[in-house]
């Protein structure tokens, strides 16, 4: 809601305007411009609060200007639920992620109505920025309490208690109800451990919060009585939390659920919400601690708003689960010694040469004539069940390890200030690069000698070339880097990182819904299959099923997303080294002796490297990033970082190609 030109109105004509017996869409768009005016047109806090002190002087000096802010005011607190504003603003109304995001998306796309006693969408109307909780926090204790006398003068119940400490303890009970439902979850109760379960923490929080509020409203209570309950509810609050905090530990061995998170974080701030709303409560200068209290209010309606916040909040635990899955995965493909260097590059020639086969499908399906998703379908499946095989046969493809093994590089980093670690952190880019070159080198060595020589053979057998000279010529003109080839190959390396994310998740779904332990005991399924083959599949699908959804998942955006993105003009392909490598191999048998006297296959050779650098580059960003995220790594000394890595690489280049002769 725009009210920039309530900037240039004086102050007189808006205090003007001020009714109390307007309608209810008036009054509040009259707050509204009031607090547009205290902004001004320059974020600055001291202006913002002699703008306040120019209103409470104004109000002071004239009884009648008062009276009609008193009422007017009055007026608007009697037309909003103010409880609802302090026991619920900041809160998704579902216990559902998804319904959160559509409520995001309803606030960022809807305009706001002024016309509304929903107090917690008037209050995102009337203080909407960060430079709200600035100015409402730069104002002084005194200029505080002549405000308040100015707008809301303390008026006594019949009961004892101030229409302010009503609504707090009313909101402290809405609170404590809400917590009570969630810790009776039974995806929360179930997750609990043992001993927290049985201490019942959850059970009596109704009954504390309800004896603080006869303890606050009865006109005969005495500060001991009242200090005794207090104590009791915060350690109640205490107790739900450890409680809640109880759950993290079994996401810890059973896998992260994203509505559950959200759930015990909605919880947990609730917990933190009554805390808040004790203080101020109990503060002796309660104008003070409702001014601090709308300053946090503002920084909850900010982040009311973010649809980043909503997912960073809700997913960094299934990126640390995920981060931490591939960790696990990726350090066994960094290299260390001679030996495992020398291991990876067989590994590596064993995926060139199942790669080889694939480039061969790949141009038989050419052949085929298939419409334009079939053929990206077909050519998804070609990937995906080569991928699969190079799994099986525990080969290797170069390009899919970076996102694997980036985890592994952060978890160094996570105690960077320690002693020894720094080294240790270089010592592991060397293994990687390393271990990088090794697998690069034996899928490439090996693809392009594999498919010539299959080539040439079905040529001799065929009587004609495997493909045509059509083909391999555009083969080669795809290839050379002024057509599109290397930001093809960094997009082919988002999608190498994309089905890493998918693969932790796939597995992360696995473990928490215990499917293995279904697939091993399901009565239905071991009388079908067998408990000891029943036992294999879970043991099976526990161990690889990351591995699994990585290199289908892989396969079929490589065969998929260039036809999806043909069919939206956006002209995306992608460009794999191993493949690249085993095609233009094919193009030179198609062409023959008289390829190497062609400059644009020369260039598009000298391509591949480039290729083959950013595929690996590119993934291995994206994983190193999110995996820093998951570790909360801060902080970290980059330029001491590259230093140490500048003097490795200066004073032991070789350390970064090859093992040295000591690693054995």
């Amino acid at each position: 809601m725009k009210t920039s030109a309530e900037h240039h109105k004086p102050l007189t004509q808006i205090l003007a305007s001020v009714d109390p017996k307007a309608s209810l869409a008036q009054r509040n768009l009259q707050l509204i411009a009031l607090l547009d005016w205290v902004r001004g047109d320059s974020p600055s806090t001291e202006a913002a609060a002699q703008r306040v002190q120019e209103l409470v002087m104004l109000a002071e000096q004239s009884p009648v200007l008062r009276e009609r802010l008193q009422l007017w005011w009055q007026a608007i607190t009697q037309s909003v639920d103010i409880t609802m504003l302090l026991a619920d603003f900041g809160f998704a109304q579902r216990t559902s992620m998804i319904s959160e995001l559509a409520e995001r998306l309803r606030y960022k796309l809807l305009p706001s109505n002024p016309d509304t006693i929903d107090s917690s969408g008037l209050f995102m109307a009337a203080l909407h920025s960060e430079f709200d909780a600035r100015w409402l926090g730069a104002l002084d204790e005194d200029l505080i309490h002549r405000l308040s006398r100015i707008f809301a003068p303390d008026h006594e119940q019949a009961d004892g208690a101030t229409r302010w400490q009503q609504a707090l303890v009313d909101a402290i009970t809405y609170c404590a109800g809400n917590i009570l439902a969630t810790g009776f979850a039974p995806e929360l109760r179930l997750r609990m451990t043992d001993e927290m379960r049985e201490a019942q923490p959850f059970h009596d929080l109704l009954r504390d919060a309800e004896s603080l509020r006869i303890e606050v409203l009865h006109p005969l209570r005495t500060s001991n009585r009242l200090d005794a309950t207090v104590s009791r509810l915060r350690e109640r609050l205490d107790a739900c939390r450890n409680a809640a905090n109880s759950v993290y530990t079994h996401f810890e061995d059973n896998g992260v659920s994203v509505g559950l998170v959200f759930r015990l974080r909605q919880l947990r701030a609730r917990i933190l919400r009554v805390r808040e709303l004790l203080e101020c409560l109990l503060s002796p200068k309660p104008e003070v601690a409702a001014t601090r209290l709308m300053c946090r209010l503002v920084a909850v309606s900010r982040e009311r708003h973010s649809l980043k916040a909503l997912f960073m909040a809700n997913s960094s635990l299934l990126a640390a689960k995920m981060a931490q899955r591939n960790a696990e995965t990726g350090s066994h493909y960094i290299t260390r010694t001679t030996p495992e260097y020398f291991s990876m590059v067989k590994k590596a020639a064993g995926g060139g040469l199942v790669m080889a086969f694939t480039t061969l499908v790949k141009f038989w399906l050419y052949t085929m004539a298939f419409s334009a998703f079939w053929g990206g379908f077909w050519a998804g499946m070609n990937y995906a069940a080569s991928f699969v095989l190079v799994q099986l046969l525990h080969f290797t493809v170069a390009t899919k390890q970076p996102a694997m093994t980036a985890p592994a590089m952060a978890a160094k980093l996570k105690n960077i200030e320690d002693e020894g670690s720094e080294q240790a952190f270089v010592d592991e880019v060397t293994h990687l690069v390393r271990s990088q070159v090794a697998a690069i080198l034996g899928n490439v060595l090996v693809v392009f000698p594999a498919v010539l020589a299959i080539t040439l053979v079905l040529a001799r057998l065929l009587g004609h070339p495997a493909i045509s000279e059509k083909e391999a010529l555009h083969v080669i003109d795809t290839l050379k880097p002024w057509g599109g080839s290397l930001l093809f190959a960094a997009f082919t390396g988002v999608l190498l990182f994309s089905s890493s994310i998918f693969a932790g998740w796939v597995e992360n779904w696995f473990v928490l819904h215990r499917l293995d332990a279904a697939i091993h005991y399901n009565p239905r399924i071991t009388r079908t299959i067998g408990a000891h083959r029943a036992a294999r599949i879970a043991r099976f699908l526990r161990n690889d099923l990351s591995g699994l959804a990585a290199n289908i998942s892989l396969g079929f955006m490589l065969g998929l997303v260039p036809v999806i993105a043909a069919f939206f003009g956006l002209g995306l392909d992608v460009r794999h080294v191993t493949l690249s490598t085993g095609q233009m191999a094919a193009a030179a048998a198609a062409l023959g002796p008289g390829v190497v006297h062609m400059p644009a296959f020369w260039w598009s050779m000298a391509t591949l490297p480039f290729i083959g650098a950013l595929n690996v580059l590119v993934s291995f960003y994206f994983a190193f990033h999110l995996a820093l995220r998951a570790q909360n790594v801060t902080g970290v000394e980059r330029s001491r970082i590259y230093r140490a890595l500048r003097h490795r690489f200066f004073h032991s280049p070789q350390s970064f190609f090859a093992p040295s002769r000591t690693n054995v």
